[in-house]
């Protein structure tokens, strides 16, 4: 159903999401940003200060976090599956929470988009031994992805155990709920997509055997939260190198959201084609990737990508979107949601220092000036 509310009252309004009372509807985006700089995988003081500036955010979602070492694919990600991890993490969410905050951990797997490098000169792990023709970020710079090794069954199963643990691990670290990485190019996305996928078992083959890791995954999680407190990023137009839809992902995911109503979620964040022409393509029907989903699925979705504040209080006024996820306007404003809310300009970030550094482009972003103190013409009337 359409509703028509006030936009910006309802963007920045405070919306009850997960038995939680957040403080508004935007949510912070997972951003891999390449900061444990430690051989362990430990969130550092680094991480405590960057989180906990961006605080006013409804909820923040966590950088994509590895759940296990054979998940590893990219340098300087943290992990959520030793102790000192948890408690590395558990500085982080006292942090936000201190601050007044609500936070996810987003937990993930990289699959083919990993390298040799990460694993002792060992193949990545994957749903079928397909190149997916990316790179990989290693500690000598970029690499060119591999052939991997296909999954066996007992793998996949100690996988999915895996993806249980770190949700585990994340209630321990005080974390609000956790959500399923499987939007992107990484190992859950891998299994959805015919072309990388090319098993014969029950894990391949249709849209059910294929989204049977998925489902499994979500289910452990749940067991390990109970209902209303595991979510799922999906990214169904998602092109990037050798991976890129087929004729098989509407189906794929059609099939997917449909076993999501039967689960007790949080929420299903979806990130839209932005940006992309998908009129001749196999997923033109995904073109209006939030619409096709919104009817879809009948619980709480969060859109994703490519929103200012303007476009954002479009989809919730139109209701369209429960929620809206941002992720860049978080990296040079951790006062966003500030900056909305008093009409100040955003400040620019620096790519160069997305993926990697220390403190420079991390937490050095200055917040404005008091509001109140700000020239008129900096702020929208009323």
């Amino acid at each position: 159903m359409t509703h028509h509310v006030n936009r910006a009252a309802a963007l920045l309004a405070p919306y009850g999401f997960a038995g939680l009372d957040l403080k508004n509807r935007i949510a912070m985006a997972s951003m891999t940003r390449g900061r444990a700089r430690n051989a362990s995988l430990v969130p550092s003081e680094l991480h405590v200060e960057y989180y906990r500036q961006r605080a006013s955010a409804g909820l923040i979602f966590s950088e994509a976090i590895w759940i296990n070492r054979d998940a590893i694919g990219t340098i300087n990600v943290p992990g959520l599956f030793s102790a000192e991890q948890v408690e590395g993490w558990r500085a982080v969410t006292d942090a936000v929470h201190a601050a007044g905050g609500r936070m996810f951990a987003q937990v993930a797997h990289s699959g083919a988009v990993s390298h040799p490098d990460f694993h002792g000169g060992a193949l990545p792990m994957a749903p079928s031994p397909v190149n997916p023709g990316l790179l990989s970020f290693t500690s000598s710079g970029f690499k060119d992805t591999v052939t991997p090794r296909a999954m066996t069954l007992d793998e996949i199963k100690r996988t999915v155990e895996d993806y249980g643990n770190a949700a585990r691990n994340a209630r321990e670290a005080g974390f609000d709920g956790v959500e399923l990485h499987a939007a992107t190019t990484y190992l859950m996305p891998e299994f959805l997509n015919s072309r990388l996928n090319v098993r014969e078992d029950v894990y391949g083959g249709s849209a059910e055997n294929r989204a049977r890791i998925v489902v499994e995954a979500l289910d452990a999680m749940i067991a390990q939260w109970g209902a209303g407190k595991v979510g799922l990023k999906i990214g169904p137009t998602a092109a990037m190198g050798g991976f890129h839809p087929t004729a098989e992902t509407v189906s794929t995911f059609d099939y997917l959201v449909s076993r999501l109503n039967q689960l007790s979620l949080s929420h299903l964040q979806v990130s839209r084609a932005f940006n992309i022409d998908l009129a001749s393509g196999p997923v033109a029907a995904l073109a209006d990737t939030i619409g096709y989903f919104r009817p879809r699925y009948h619980g709480v979705l969060i859109a994703n990508a490519g929103y200012d504040m303007a476009s954002a209080q479009q989809e919730i006024a139109a209701g369209r979107a429960d929620m809206v996820s941002m992720g860049a306007p978080f990296i040079g404003n951790p006062d966003l949601v500030a900056r909305f809310t008093h009409g100040i300009p955003l400040s620019p970030s620096s790519r160069e220092t997305y993926y990697q550094g220390g403190r420079e482009g991390y937490i050095d972003y200055p917040a404005a000036e008091d509001p109140a103190l700000s020239p008129a013409f900096l702020r929208q009337p009323d």
